[in-house]
Formats: structure tokens, sequence, C-alpha cells
């Protein structure tokens, strides 16, 4: 199973880190399965960053086998949605990208992909057009809509076909809309696509 994420894909969130960077293509790039946190379990602070930060995105589950999969067809390859949490450790990501080096240790960490419930395309309507959102301690912290993206999500599903295989339960993360911020120690993150709610664990 691989886990691909989009960066830079919702100019909210672009104009929030001040990124002047403009792509023709998606951003693309990669966490190991042992990312992957689930099932309402626990999200654990690493040790080795003061400043650990959520990003909400809506992700995808692939349900065919595909390779150089034209972006009309795109559709057949994704079965399931959910929200999830591509978690950043900010502060080492600012320091690998002031030394020109690569930033998987930000982003690729144990844990550091969190996925909620997955929900059947049918029961949800257009993905084009699903808001969602993150509630922290009761409040919420960011939300957007996934008409906002810069890059459908068809547009990147045959974006990455071009480069890798995709298979049965590879996920894609799609992108974070504006309103990043950190977590601490027994902070509750609750999840949602529109009014249901499909992510929900604490931080330790």
């Amino acid at each position: 199973m691989k886990i691909f994420a989009v960066g830079l894909n919702y100019a909210s969130h672009n104009k929030e880190m001040k990124r002047t960077f403009e792509s023709s293509e998606p951003v693309l790039f990669m966490k190991p399965d042992t990312a992957l946190l689930k099932d309402g379990k626990p999200f654990f602070l690493p040790d080795f960053s003061e400043d650990v930060q959520y990003e909400t995105e809506l992700v995808v589950r692939v349900c065919r086998l595909g390779k150089n999969i034209a972006e009309q067809f795109a559709h057949r390859y994704y079965d399931q949605v959910t929200v999830g949490i591509d978690f950043t450790a900010r502060d080492l990501q600012k320091k690998q990208k002031e030394l020109g080096l690569p930033w998987e240790i930000a982003k690729a960490f144990d844990q550091s992909a969190a996925v909620g419930t997955f929900i059947p395309r049918e029961e949800i309507g257009l993905l084009q057009e699903l808001n969602f959102r993150l509630d922290i301690n009761g409040e919420t912290v960011q939300q957007g809509n996934s008409s906002e993206m810069i890059y459908s999500i068809d547009r990147i599903i045959a974006f990455i076909s071009r480069f890798f295989t995709l298979k049965i339960g590879d996920l894609i993360f799609t992108g974070t809309p504006a309103g990043v911020g950190p977590v601490k120690i027994n902070d509750h993150l609750q999840g949602f696509i529109e009014e249901r709610k499909v992510l929900d664990f604490r931080v330790k």
C-alpha cells in the first residue's frame, strides 16, 4: 500500500504559507505505510519536533489497478473518500528547506498520515463540491471545499499514474486549504465531510 500526497493544491493555503512558487502540474510526495494512523488510535507527539501541525485533507482510496490513466477515466479508479490529517513537523521542514535538503523526515514519519472512516462515493454525491472540516476540542479550526482544489482528484489520479502504478488500497491525500496549525497533548481531533463525522482521535 502506497500513500501519495499533494502539496500546493489550495491557493488559500499557499497564500497562508507565503509560497510564491507556482507549478503547472501537481506537486507530489509520498509517505510509507508506517505513516498510516487509523481506527481512532491516538497520535503520539514525536520527541524530535517542537511544532507538529495538522493539515486537513480529503483522502481517496484507489479501487483498481491502473497505469497511465487518462483523466476522463480517472473517476473509475477510486471508490471511497474520508478526511485525513497530514501531520507535518514544521520546524524540521523549515530547517530542511533552508539547507536545500529533502524533507521526508518532516512529513513521512510514523503516524503522520491519519485517516478516518471511508465513505463509499455513492453515499456522498459530487466529490467536486464536498465541504470538509476539522474540529479541535469542539472548535472548528480548518475547513474547505473540494471545488477550491487547483488540481481536481481526477487530474491528480492521471498525473500520479504516469509515474507510479496505482494498486487497490493505495491512498491519495489531495491537499490542504488554509487554517493549518499546531497540535498539543490532549487535543481532541474530529474530522467531518459535510456534517458526517468520519475522523475522531486524540493527541497523546
